[in-house]
């Protein structure tokens, strides 16, 4: 893990609940402020020490405005914006290093269950061909480890490479950013 820098913690705007999802089954705490007004997205980043995360370029300037970080995302899809942050992380001394996945739903933690646990929930198809599952202490939503959680996984690779890449380039130790499972 890299060291000196701080684990961030998110506030995406109305415009990216794709990319909080995303952001959540990676492990970054992250907000989604599904609607309200612009001063309310940025009071409550502001209160919880969250980067506001937003396409919307005025957004971004009334945060910044009011020493919020934000970080203006212009990729048209999650992984170019995932990029994105990833660019903007060093010079807002962040350290993007996945943690254990939460719920893409509600951003609460998961715990393992068994399949007994989830045989009225889950096909029995999706029983058959899995071993672990996960629930959100919160929400009850149940999770495997299917193709979705391998197309995460990659992208956490690639955050990982992006981030140890620039690190490198400022002669920082990369740490290991998205290596290994949860």
């Amino acid at each position: 893990m890299a060291t000196g820098r701080a684990r961030p913690t998110f506030a995406a705007d109305a415009m990216l609940g794709s990319l909080a999802r995303k952001l959540r089954a990676l492990g970054f705490d992250t907000s989604y402020y599904g609607s309200g007004e612009d001063a309310q997205l940025v009071r409550f980043a502001a209160t919880e020490g969250r980067v506001v995360l937003t396409a919307d370029r005025e957004l971004a300037g009334f945060a910044r405005a009011r020493g919020v970080p934000a970080i203006l995302l212009r990729g048209g899809s999650d992984g170019k914006r995932l990029s994105e942050i990833a660019d903007a992380a060093g010079p807002l001394g962040l350290a993007l290093v996945t943690g254990d996945p939460l719920c893409s739903l509600c951003g609460s933690a998961l715990e393992r269950v068994g399949k007994a646990g989830v045989s009225a929930e889950v096909p029995a198809s999706v029983q058959r061909s899995h071993r672990a599952f996960f629930r959100c202490v919160r929400c009850g939503h149940v999770y495997w480890k299917g193709s979705h959680w391998k197309k995460l996984r990659s992208l956490a690779g690639r955050l990982g490479q992006k981030q140890l890449a620039t690190n490198n380039r400022r002669g920082e130790d990369g740490g290991s950013a998205g290596e290994g499972d949860p």
